[in-house]
């Protein structure tokens, strides 16, 4: 008798998510579409802009991003030298690919998780809405991101870039929430007292004075899009993530080493260069 769960008291919830989004696509298809069109416009130019600079240069460029954030030899070399290993592997158009993708992704983050990290910053009653939100967002399964960005948007990079934003921007949000609370009382008192709107301690006080924590949110969102490149392939998604998934399919080891170290040298390059530039901030204002 009670080895089976109770039919009568189970609730039916698939049919009703599913409802839910026919009834999205019916009745805002343009909405998604509208949402596609920008998306795909700033992501292929993104991709043209990148991927016509020349390879010469955009070393240099990472050499003096590198050298500009952390000041030292030895990181301008390595970081240099991973991208040039990348390239040795065969692989630097579909690196470029792939770094559109993050920027696009990170880019829509940083537009969508600041309003929302300064919002629950700013009142408690919406951090204590969106805070669960996050936290549920955070430990749904990355495969299931796929599944709404598939039946809004079909296959291709822009279904990717919108469930990479989905799974992403859950650090930026907590952090800039984090970063603004933070903020010690007494410069908010001292801008008060010299006649500042809440509008102005905002802008001029808390958001200058938590950049090193947002920066710091910026940089886990983007290492988590890095991360959600390989999935986001399953829905067409090119650049390096498309390799691994060959890979897979093909039970190619090697090439999936490649490509794996390939997204790995990618990583760290962006994770040293972002870092660097945040920790160089916090010495200025500390």
């Amino acid at each position: 008798m009670f080895n089976e769960f109770p039919e009568t008291i189970e609730i039916d919830l698939r049919t009703r998510v599913n409802d839910a989004i026919s009834w999205l696509l019916d009745n805002f298809g343009g909405v998604f579409d509208f949402i596609a069109t920008v998306i795909r416009t700033v992501l292929l130019n993104l991709e043209d802009a990148i991927t016509w600079l020349p390879w010469p240069l955009v070393l240099g460029l990472i050499a003096l991003l590198a050298w500009t954030a952390t000041r030292s030899p030895l990181n301008t070399v390595v970081l240099t030298g991973l991208m040039v290993m990348i390239g040795m592997f065969g692989y630097y158009d579909l690196a470029m690919i792939t770094l559109a993708i993050i920027i696009a992704a990170v880019l829509i983050s940083f537009i969508i998780g600041l309003p929302i990290g300064i919002l629950a910053a700013q009142s408690d009653k919406a951090d204590a809405v969106i805070r669960p939100l996050l936290d549920g967002a955070q430990t749904m399964p990355a495969f299931v991101y796929l599944i709404p960005a598939l039946m809004f948007f079909g296959l291709g990079r822009v279904p990717a870039v919108i469930a990479t934003v989905t799974y992403a921007v859950p650090p930026l949000i907590r952090l800039t929430n984090l970063g603004i609370r933070t903020v010690t009382q007494s410069a908010i008192e001292a801008a008060t007292a010299y006649g500042a709107t809440p509008r102005q301690i905002l802008r001029d006080v808390q958001l200058p004075l938590a950049l090193p924590t947002i920066m710091a949110g910026v940089n886990q969102t983007t290492m988590m899009a890095l991360a959600m490149v390989v999935i986001a392939s399953m829905i067409g998604a090119e650049g390096l993530g498309q390799e691994v998934l060959l890979a897979i399919n093909r039970i190619d080891p090697g090439r999936g080493f490649e490509a794996g170290l390939c997204i790995v040298a990618l990583a760290v390059i962006i994770d040293r260069i972002t870092q660097g530039f945040a920790d160089q901030y916090k010495e200025s204002i500390s």
